[in-house]
């Protein structure tokens, strides 16, 4: 479409608030929102206000000599993102949006409320330090390895553990949810991946309606619920028998919760530590940007050309670089230490059964879990495939 200087411009619904460096715009239309410097405002001010491009163009380069001012690739951009809702009079057409208008609605914000305060913060922050001193006071609960391993069918060790762990990754998403709807804000759940492991994920979307100070609450409150759980499977251990049923199962508590943890400070992905770092730090491409920083080192990481970061953003850049290595690190060892011993122990469990006969028990043990992992697999595909599917 050919824009000109005397080309009218009717903007959609924009709601726009000050963030830490620049300004939060959303689209009231599509919920969708972008981050934008000061000069954007005042051009989408202007804008609004009825102002020809060629006027505006002037008065912003008069405003911010420093700043390249192009009203016509600004407002290019802007059709592109679907923010334009007339052209000289003609109504551009776009999809609508309503995924997310009433997205756990049925969940009320008093109940959001009473999960997610700042009196229950204070008993989660003091719940993770109680953790920590069992663990010190009682390190042999520590999780290892083997402590999936509470049957003698690898069936039953594998339909045990991926119920316990899709039971605690729930209630983690879950408080997520109720810290969303504790601002009476929609949002879903969807099944996502984090490299080889399936996930499920919140949307978060709606946190941008939110001043940066209360952000970080809403990406910790399923790390506060995982350690809630934790805690009271670490306090029952203390009094269970040791060889028994019920302190299996909450070893494999602990230890899916521990390696959930873990998980979280992989920053290289973008964990729910990584969404509190990039609030904190008001950078918010900072997965994009890092790489592209560590690429002068590391060629082969994802390219992101068309990512810059503000100015002034470069110190918290190389900052987030640094983590990013270190989480990397961190991930080899979960890896190192849990699941490749578990994989490994496991598929020497069970590949002696596969030459037994159909009749016997450790046959068809063998053949489920092969099917438990195939099942798991192709949740993994569904979720690559769904990120990676071209978009009409």
């Amino acid at each position: 479409m050919n824009l000109l200087y005397s080309t009218n411009i009717t903007l959609h619904t924009l709601e726009i608030r000050k963030d830490k460096k620049h300004f939060i715009v959303e689209d009231v239309h599509s919920g969708e929102f972008y981050e934008m410097p000061e000069v954007c405002i005042d051009a989408i001010n202007m804008i609004n206000d009825g102002n020809q491009l060629d006027l505006i163009e002037s008065s912003l380069k008069a405003k911010y000599p420093d700043e390249d001012v192009d009203l016509i690739d600004f407002a290019r951009q802007l059709l592109q993102l679907g923010l334009v809702k007339e052209l000289d009079g003609e109504m551009i057409n776009r999809e609508p949006n309503e995924s997310l208008q009433r997205g756990y609605s049925w969940i009320s914000p008093k109940l959001g409320r009473f999960f997610i305060n700042s009196l229950s913060v204070k008993i989660y922050q003091a719940l993770i330090l109680a953790s920590i001193i069992i663990f010190i006071i009682k390190p042999d609960l520590f999780p290892h390895f083997q402590d999936i391993f509470i049957f003698d069918l690898m069936t039953e060790n594998i339909l045990v553990w991926l119920l316990i762990t899709f039971l605690l990754v729930v209630i983690h998403e879950f408080g997520h949810v109720l810290s969303i709807r504790s601002h009476d804000m929609p949002t879903k759940i969807e099944v996502g991946h984090r490299l080889f492991l399936v996930v499920l994920e919140t949307d978060m979307s709606k946190v941008w309606k939110l001043p940066p100070g209360q952000r970080n609450l809403l990406y910790l409150a399923g790390i506060y619920f995982d350690n809630a759980i934790m805690f009271a499977a670490l306090l029952a251990q203390l009094f269970v028998p040791e060889k028994s049923i019920v302190a299996g199962v909450l070893g494999i508590i602990v230890m899916d919760t521990v390696l959930r943890l873990v998980y979280q400070c992989c920053v290289f992905m973008k964990t729910d530590f990584y969404y509190v770092l990039e609030n904190m730090t008001g950078c918010y491409n900072l997965l994009e940007s890092g790489q592209q920083f560590l690429r002068k080192w590391l060629p082969f990481l994802p390219d992101h050309k068309s990512t810059e970061a503000f100015i002034g953003e470069e110190k918290a850049v190389r900052i987030y670089a640094f983590f990013y290595l270190a989480g990397i690190i961190v991930a080899a060892g979960a890896w190192f230490f849990y699941y490749i011993p578990q994989l490994t122990y496991a598929a020497a469990e069970i590949a002696p059964g596969l030459s037994q006969s159909p009749e016997s028990v450790r046959f068809w043990d063998a053949v489920v879990c092969i099917a438990q992992f195939i099942v798991v697999f192709g949740l993994l595909l569904y979720s690559w495939s769904k990120k990676y599917r071209p978009k009409n």
